[in-house]
């Protein structure tokens, strides 16, 4: 066997400090390259944070835009959005002598909350319509959200709402549209139903007039047909 042979004028601490020196370079470019690594994964995690966040605030300004447009729509077509406020709603409701399984249709409901309250503390059978379709979808959510199986809302001109089967009609509408709606309203709704309008009076039903709530901002008038 042939007996190894250092070459000549290395000694050995010269081959370890070399030996040393090359896996101390190979630590430093393994880091290096590491890091510059993290540093990418980290430019790309916040680019797609940034945009992530920027196409969030679009989506926002898009809905919030659709929206109040969608407000204005209704504004223009005469049914402008005004939320009836609890208390007032119960004490009308409570005033209209509603009965379980009764066809209870609010034309122009918004978010339905006059609609709701109908279902949940009389068990009529509500109908709920509105042209604004976002409206619409708010009062779905919180219709299924309390689990109301008995009840429809839809988006529709509220001249397309058949009232003939109706018991009870609730509006919360401006007297130009109230005007407008009349002639449907004596055309369509069966005897002995009762329309209470929230607000303003239906001009020409003064003899059907049985019951008024004079309260402050809007009182609240009963008509039996």
């Amino acid at each position: 066997m042939t007996p190894l042979v250092r070459p000549a004028g290395l000694e050995p601490a010269t081959l370890w400090s070399e030996a040393t020196c090359s896996i101390q370079l190979s630590y430093r470019r393994i880091f290096a390259s590491t890091f510059s690594g993290f540093i990418i994964l980290y430019a790309m995690h916040s680019y797609v944070l940034y945009i992530g966040f920027l196409v969030f605030e679009l989506v926002v300004a898009v809905g919030v835009a659709a929206f109040a447009l969608s407000i204005l729509y209704s504004s223009f077509m005469g049914s402008p959005y005004v939320p009836t406020k609890k208390k007032e709603l119960v004490d009308f409701l409570k005033d209209a002598g509603l009965k379980k399984g009764q066809l209870f249709i609010e034309l122009g409901c918004g978010d339905g909350r006059v609609v709701r309250t109908a279902v949940k503390e009389y068990g009529v059978k509500g109908v709920g319509v509105d042209i604004n379709p976002f409206l619409i979808m708010w009062a779905r959510f919180l219709a299924k959200k309390d689990k109301m199986t008995n009840i429809e809302l839809r988006t529709e001109n509220v001249f397309n709402t058949p009232l003939k089967k109706a018991d009870v009609v609730y509006l919360f509408l401006m007297p130009e549209l109230i005007k407008k709606l009349f002639p449907k309203l004596t055309k369509e709704l069966k005897k002995g139903s009762v329309v209470i309008s929230h607000g303003f009076k239906v001009v020409g039903w003064e003899k059907k007039l049985y019951k008024t709530i004079e309260k402050k901002p809007f009182s609240t008038f009963y008509y039996k047909v």
